[in-house]
Order: structure tokens, then C-alpha cells, then sequence
């Protein structure tokens, strides 16, 4: 499975809208042969910038890996409390 390096973000970003104009050009012109490839390439540079963005969003959440904090575990095997 190939993954986009996310310091490529910024180049697929220029990509899209590279071909974001070029698919307005070639409806303006009636290019249609032309057409149905960008949008393949557009769905393509959009598959992987959402690929980015879910990496990201999966990277920047915490995942409770279930360990106890201190409070939860202190005194559990201790005797009774010190006296002073």
C-alpha cells in the first residue's frame, strides 16, 4: 500500500488545483476526451490528501492505553498508614 509523505502536502495541494483549473478549461473549451482524465487524476489527488488528513487526525488523538495514574495505584500494597 503506498501512503503520501505528509511533507508532500503542499505539492498535492497545487496539484488539485492545478487540475481544478485545467477541468474548468477544458469545459470552457469542450475538451470532453480531455475531461474525464483530470477528473480521474482530481479524484486521485484528493484520495490522497484525505489519506493526509486522516493520518494527521489519527496521529494528533490520544489513546487511553489503560495505564493507572499514581492515585489509582498508591497504597495498594502498603500496610496500614506511617505514623508520625
Amino acid at each position: 500500500m503506498l501512503r503520501p509523505e505528509p511533507d508532500q502536502r503542499g505539492r498535492l495541494v497545487e496539484i488539485r488545483d492545478n487540475l481544478l483549473a485545467r477541468i474548468m478549461e477544458a469545459e470552457r473549451e469542450g475538451w470532453l476526451g480531455e475531461l474525464e482524465g483530470l477528473e480521474v487524476s482530481l479524484a486521485g489527488a484528493q484520495d490522497e490528501l484525505a489519506q493526509l488528513n486522516a493520518e494527521q487526525a489519527r496521529r494528533s488523538t490520544a489513546v487511553d492505553l489503560g495505564i493507572p495514574n499514581f492515585p489509582d495505584i498508591a497504597g495498594r500494597h502498603g500496610s496500614a498508614p506511617l505514623q508520625p
